[in-house]
């Protein structure tokens, strides 16, 4: 039951009216899979208790039968397909031996098989439309229209796909970039976080590359368009998640693996034992019941449930912690894992910059809550990610911050507004006196962007902001590390120098930095070509990519973009980064109790045919060692469903 994301389906969607596009969520109930699964499992519902109060076989056999017949007939159908093309599947299996069991009065036993694998297919079904979703809100962040400028000086509307190279298009403060260009005139900042991934805006003026979908700030932009809208980069992340989702490697249970070798030496083998006592005089009744005994007693029930029990109840502690892991096959590919790499802005880090440093200068009069409390109400009315901070930083000392007036604000530049009687200049410290140079090349040194306070046109200080690292950062790392053999790799749309610092203090000493979307794509890619199963951590619409090329991919949930939210594996709810290594070691539990349980079904399922095959097995002890092996297995995996599996798996990942 594979499913891949096809370009029909992340298609692009026509917004509403110009400029917006309202999200859209496939319903789960629209995909006709969820539908036969919800009548399948609703019509089991209502003949299980009837069945086990004593009820008349007529009140609940039909309704049996309806869970037969809506959850069985897809797979049955997609299992005859394929026998016509001289392959057998799991699926046909599935569906002969429910049947079969309801041949032997064992209605329930197959009504349930039915249940689990219809409800697997619709689970999966509802994965694939949710990621066509997400693609198709990815694409609606480049704007539908665009203001292109004409030769006289004159504007038009336009849509973006009408935008040929070399059009010239005016971007106003607060809009989004209708295309990939570069500056001709004005300066601004601009939010390129969707591409590259940094945290804070960068400045932008002539002879600078914008990309489509970015937000501008507060100046207005002319553009020169240098690519087509199927060829920008929000275009190119499109078809890389697309691409990326149909060559993956195919996502098979263990189990699954031998779905056709045991599928068709099963057929083989119940047709052997029916036709061959025939052969030599056996009564048709004596020989089809020990066939249909046979059939029971290799039906590979016991194996499925030895396969899915742990990983189900893997899937269900990790969602109790926080982490929503996708499907079973997920749980037992991220215990495969031997390599990491991970994003650093939301991933590594919190996401937000916040200020770290407060730095009078000598000579200013100011301490650094009279510097911070300045600057704080300058920067109070403007928007900007820095100034929150600054504000942010002076609210949690406790400081007053007095009114500002005649506030003015200067794209790339910084803001300017009186304060208290004094005028203070708060941005990019290109005025600074000696004092000062060491100071911020200190700042920037370490990784932090220096912000300078000028105070009645005096430098009075300077500020060190950064995007701060998560507490449990250095800890997971070493965690990860420690589990997989190899270090993990840092993967950073950011500068090198703020990369760098970051990753020193994480452990890391892997940093590739300035990736584009594509760049990060690449070097999983060159990783996956190694022989490596690579696990991507990350959170932005530019690890989108390699998310969905990884081996495995996680994403970070409080701050994670739809898309990538959407084409990872797993989620991290709660933003624990710790719970990596948990999951990671947890799935490595769920895949020692898999092989036990394994051999457990193996070893029942091989004593009862060879009694049946080589004695007398009654059918009604044949049920029973099927079903007490299944019975087992189920138990053995549900272990995993206790506290103390998900402490010792995080003791594991952290130890």
């Amino acid at each position: 039951m594979t499913s891949t994301l096809t370009p029909q389906q992340a298609e692009r969607a026509k917004p509403e009216r110009p400029g917006t596009a309202p999200r859209r969520r496939t319903r789960v109930l629209a995909l006709p899979e969820a539908r036969w699964a919800a009548a399948a499992t609703a019509f089991f519902l209502l003949a299980l208790p009837l069945q086990l109060t004593g009820a008349p076989a007529w009140t609940w056999g039909p309704l049996y039968a309806l869970s037969y017949v809506t959850g069985g007939w897809e797979p049955g159908w997609e299992g005859l397909k394929a026998l016509k093309e001289r392959t057998l599947d799991v699926d046909l299996l599935m569906v002969v031996a429910a049947l079969g069991a309801a041949a032997i009065g064992q209605v329930m036993d197959g009504a349930l098989l039915i249940v689990i694998f219809a409800t697997s297919g619709a689970l999966e079904a509802l994965a694939t439309a949710r990621t066509a979703d997400s693609v198709r809100g990815l694409l609606d962040l480049a704007p539908a229209t665009a203001t292109r400028l004409g030769p006289d000086g004159g504007d038009q509307t336009v849509p973006v796909e009408e935008l040929e190279v070399g059009d010239t298009v005016l971007v106003r403060p607060g809009e989004r970039v209708g295309a990939d260009g570069r500056v001709l005139d004005g300066a601004s900042e601009v939010d390129q976080a969707t591409i590259t991934g940094e945290p804070l805006p960068v400045a932008k003026e002539r002879g600078d590359e914008v990309f489509a979908g970015t937000l501008n700030g507060t100046g207005a932009l002319r553009i020169r368009v240098e690519r087509d809208a199927s060829d920008s980069v929000i275009a190119r992340i499109v078809r890389m998640v697309q691409e990326a989702s149909e060559t993956k490697a195919p996502t098979q249970l263990f189990i699954e693996k031998v779905e056709q070798r045991y599928s068709l030496g099963m057929v083989v083998a119940t047709l052997a034992v029916f036709l061959v006592p025939l052969a030599f005089g056996a009564q048709l009744t004596d020989a089809l019941l020990r066939a249909m005994t046979f059939m029971i007693v290799a039906s590979p029930c016991a194996v499925v449930l030895a396969t899915m029990p742990p990983l189900l109840s893997a899937i269900a502690n990790a969602g109790r912690h926080g982490v929503l892991v996708k499907s079973a096959v997920v749980m037992e590919r991220l215990g495969q894992v031997d390599a990491v790499a991970l994003d650093k802005t939301g991933t590594l880090t919190e996401g937000s910059p916040r200020v770290t440093d407060v730095r009078p200068l000598p000579g200013s009069g100011l301490d650094e809550g009279e510097l911070l409390t300045l600057a704080a109400a300058a920067e109070r009315p403007s928007e900007h990610p820095l100034a929150r901070a600054v504000v942010d930083a002076a609210r949690e000392r406790g400081l007053d911050l007095p009114d500002a007036h005649d506030f003015t604000s200067a794209p790339g530049v910084g803001v300017t507004a009186v304060v208290g009687g004094r005028t203070v200049a708060v941005g990019a410290p290109a005025r600074l006196v000696d004092d000062a140079v060491g100071t911020a090349a200190e700042l920037e040194e370490s990784g932090r962007t220096a912000v300078l306070v000028v105070v009645d046109g005096s430098p009075a200080g300077l500020l060190g902001i950064a995007d701060r690292l998560r507490p449990d950062a250095a800890t997971t790392v070493a965690s990860l590390a420690r589990l997989t053999g190899t270090a993990p790799v840092l993967l950073t749309g950011d500068n090198p120098r703020a990369a760098a610092h970051l990753a020193s203090e994480a452990g890391i000493d892997d940093v590739r930095a300035g990736l584009l979307p594509q760049d990060k794509l690449a070097a999983v890619q060159e990783m996956e070509s190694a022989g490596r199963k690579v696990l991507v951590v990350g959170d932005g619409v530019n690890d989108a990519p390699a998310l969905a090329a990884a081996h495995t991919g996680i994403a970070m949930g409080r701050a994670g973009s739809d898309l990538a939210l959407e084409t990872a594996d797993a989620v991290i709810v709660r933003d624990e980064l710790a719970a990596v290594p948990a999951t990671v070691a947890l799935s490595r539990r769920a895949r020692t109790l898999v092989v036990q349980n394994l051999v457990i079904a193996g070893v029942f399922i091989a004593g009862l045919v060879v009694w049946d095959l080589a004695g007398d097995l009654p059918l009604p002890l044949g049920v029973a060692g099927h079903e007490g092996s299944t019975v087992l297995v189920g138990l053995n995996g549900l272990r995993l469903l206790r506290e103390g599996a998900w402490q010792r798996a995080a003791a594991q990942g952290n130890g």
